[in-house]
């Protein structure tokens, strides 16, 4: 993606965002650019001070990218149930931290390990349960291999700690462009 399409998707990530935490409607976004018309997955990552405050995203889309983006932010922004009782509030926005990944196809793996820390995120699926970690959590925490992925299956899939070893969990990796900027730089 280029500069104009992520300074485009994080426009309307923020516009969105501005809206709905002010009680408006979400607005519509169109483009005629084939690249924000893509099918692809995205999450839209909400921060304050480096303090995550939602990140709600989905790995397919029937609808083009540009919209899926008005769907995320808006959910990262009033939907995400770890801050049900810790809403960003108006006078927050000034201070948020807009993050967008765009997302590669899912791939599943047989060889977990053979992840990319810092380049590759993860999806691990047993039957109902399912957990996800973005690329750039590896990064953040600082976590190896074996450390991703545990704290995947223990603490987002709610799974034991070493499920991804077990042949019957599934496995996915996927790629990310991720930007994002200051909510004053957009």
């Amino acid at each position: 993606m280029n500069d104009d399409q992520k300074q485009t998707l994080l426009k309307v990530a923020r516009d969105t965002v501005e809206a709905v935490i002010n009680g408006r409607a979400a607005p519509a976004a169109k483009s005629e650019d084939p690249q924000l018309n893509a099918h692809c997955g995205c999450f839209v990552t909400l921060k304050t001070g480096g303090r995550l405050r939602g990140c709600i995203g989905n790995f397919v889309s029937e609808r083009p990218l540009i919209e899926l983006v008005v769907e995320m932010a808006e959910a990262s922004a009033t939907n995400d149930p770890r801050f049900f009782g810790d809403r960003i509030t108006p006078a927050e926005l000034g201070q948020l931290d807009i993050e967008i990944s765009v997302l590669s196809p899912l791939r599943r793996t047989n060889d977990p390990l053979s992840l990319r820390l810092g380049f590759d995120g993860i999806y691990i699926k047993r039957g109902r349960a399912s957990g996800c970690f973005l690329p750039q959590v590896a990064t953040e925490t600082g976590w190896s291999k074996e450390e991703f992925l545990s704290y995947c299956c223990s603490h987002k899939a709610g799974l034991l700690h070493d499920a991804w070893r077990d042949p019957e969990t599934e496995v996915y990796l996927f790629d990310a462009e991720v930007f994002g900027a200051e909510w004053s730089r957009i």
